[in-house]
């Protein structure tokens, strides 16, 4: 499997051999994900009205019970309380155990990511040895104590303060946060405050005890849309003392620990909400299968069966995506461990490296979810609407995504802002590629009609081609505003979205051809089909994106040279026949009953 760098996919032609698929399991990783499932469907699906009925006692007891399974200290190595297997058996257990409910899937997340990695990735030994066994177990619960009424995604504004007391043993804490996931049950906090006039904030672990407070109080849950039965409160500090050794990493750092946290967070969200959407699916074929409208299940109907083929689709490419990125993010920890490096060090660097893949499969996977639970209601029809029925709290779950780690605008601007920062240290080589594809804009193109007699050959020569015009604009935009780039924020958008219709339509291509490879190509007729349909709708929102970006940053001649070439870029020798691809893979889900792929 060759070695990609973060954002490379851009510049590179990435094989089927270079990706991993969910296909490509273990029997250690089956074995686990069997156990998650049984877990979920004995835990929780039965208990789901528990959940949407602000039942906090219920997430705390289940995640427990998550702990005594060792389903919260999955990557986290044996010595620290863990079971170490390492991050793609991460995303799988992150994957299968969100599935039921958004306020386990949050709590889940919150502990298990930005709750436990700071002290995992930044932490002394000694503070490694103290709280990740008590977090992996489910002992105790972790928190993270970011945002405030004033910074939400400018999260280096916050205004809580930590001041060295006399005796030069201790930071005295005052401040406020809010929307704190598992506060009401969280014993293990990590809280960002800054010291005098820092220009960044410092990252500090507390111990919470309800029986002795040490300064601090806890507002009400708050009423929230969906993950009711998530706890979210603010946290209020009012002289809280933390000894001077509970510092995380080093002073002002704390920015830096938030944002590379984040990058952990924002993957694992993006699987978070795979399984979701596969249960989605299910629930709305079952009932396709079984309601009946003018004599007939309304699974027969085409309209059913488009959403049910788009739903599908989506959700396969999520699944790509998601452990395509994550056994990059493997191989380079392995690699980096073989090299001597500390688990700490070879982490940080590996989600440091692929933190553009983490950001572009958060906005995917979120907006996924909320696709597929929006037709999932439809599909309903009026019971959708209904509480007695699983859609429309998944509907309500499902928009929270879109916002925390990031919100996914906050997201798209960041995966250009990284990648032309990789650029620009000469991490990575746009510049060469970028200039290829300007000179071949002024090149006669190739009337030729090429053979695509082999699977996906088409297809991948499309992909190339999005990647051209991808190259082109940002290039192009580049070259126009320089470093103002950042203040063009929906040109940068476009670009965004060309990027992250690029790497996902990348990945179900080569998953499906992997699976093709594995079995047959009758075998994977149904994965080849939603592998084209994504590919058809990312050509096309690259085409509305790309026009509307050229004709923001050019005139004239320029305009009509670069239109022409993204016109090259987007178009197919032989145009896809995406009702009859719906079809196909909507006859299949309807047959099995389920999500089946």
């Amino acid at each position: 499997m060759a070695t990609i760098k973060g954002g490379e996919f851009l510049i590179k032609e990435i094989k089927a051999e270079d990706i991993f698929v969910s296909e490509e399991f273990n029997e250690e990783q089956k074995m686990m994900k069997e156990a998650v499932i049984e877990f979920i469907d004995r835990e929780v699906w039965p208990l789901k009205e528990r959940f949407e009925n602000k039942d906090y006692a219920l997430t705390e007891e289940v995640m427990r019970k998550a702990g005594e399974m060792g389903f919260l200290g999955v990557s986290i190595p044996e010595e620290y309380g863990g079971i170490g297997m390492g991050f793609v058996s991460t995303m799988l257990v992150t994957d299968y155990i969100s599935s039921a409910t958004g306020s386990l899937a949050t709590a889940f997340g919150a502990h298990t990511g930005i709750g436990t990695m700071p002290i995992f990735l930044y932490g002394t030994e000694e503070q490694k040895q103290k709280y990740l066994p008590l977090l992996t177990s489910g002992q105790k619960f972790g928190a993270y104590c970011l945002t405030e009424p004033g910074a939400g995604s400018d999260a280096n504004s916050g205004k809580t303060t930590a001041e060295l007391t006399a005796d030069g043993k201790h930071y005295k804490i005052n401040g406020q946060k809010m929307w704190i996931s598992n506060a009401g049950f969280a014993e293990i906090f990590i809280v960002f405050a800054r010291i005098e006039d820092d220009k960044n904030i410092t990252a500090f672990i507390m111990d919470f005890d309800k029986n002795n407070p040490n300064g601090v109080t806890l507002g009400e849950e708050e009423k929230k849309l969906g993950i009711t039965s998530s706890s979210t409160r603010q946290v209020f500090f009012n002289d809280t003392i933390l000894p001077i050794e509970n510092m995380l990493s080093e002073r002002g750092k704390g920015f830096k620990i938030a944002m590379n946290s984040l990058n952990v967070g924002r993957i694992k969200l993006g699987v978070a909400c795979l399984d979701a959407s596969r249960r989605i699916i299910t629930e709305s074929v079952n009932y396709g299968n079984e309601r009946k409208q003018f004599q007939t299940a309304i699974s027969n109907f085409g309209a059913i069966q488009k959403k049910y083929a788009d739903m599908s689709a989506k959700t396969f490419t999520l699944d790509a995506g998601c452990y395509r990125a994550a056994k990059n993010i493997q191989n380079m920890i392995d690699a980096l461990l073989a090299d001597g490096k500390s688990h700490q060090d070879a982490e940080l660097a590996a989600f440091q490296e692929y933190a553009i893949e983490c950001a572009i499969l958060k906005v995917y996977g979120s907006e996924v979810s909320q696709f597929v639970s929006d037709e999932g209601i439809q599909i309903f029809g009026g019971m959708g609407f209904s509480k007695d029925t699983p859609m429309e709290s998944a509907w309500r779950d499902a928009r929270i995504t879109r916002i925390y780690e990031g919100t996914n605008e906050i997201n798209r601007l960041l995966t250009v802002g990284m990648l032309l920062k990789k650029a620009m240290k000469g991490e990575i080589d746009l510049l060469t590629p970028a200039m290829e594809v300007g000179n071949s804009l002024l090149g006669i193109p190739s009337f030729d009609t090429p053979d695509y007699a082999v699977l996906f050959s088409e297809e991948k020569e499309m992909i190339a081609k999005l990647k051209k015009a991808f190259l082109m604009i940002s290039g192009k935009a580049v070259q126009t505003y320089g470093m103002d780039l950042e203040n063009h924020q929906q040109l940068v958008l476009a670009a965004a979205e060309i990027m992250i219709e690029v790497y996902m339509a990348e990945s179900a291509i080569l998953k499906a051809e992997k699976v093709a490879k594995f079995t047959s190509e009758t075998a994977a007729e149904c994965q080849i089909a939603m592998a084209k349909l994504n590919l058809f709708n990312a050509v096309e929102k690259s085409a509305t994106m790309g026009r509307e970006a050229i004709v923001y940053f050019s005139e004239g001649d320029e305009q009509r040279m670069l239109l022409m070439g993204l016109k090259r870029f987007t178009k197919y020798t032989n145009n896809p026949n995406v009702i009859a691809l719906r079809k196909t893979i909507a006859a299949k889900v309807i047959a099995e009953n389920k999500y089946c792929f």
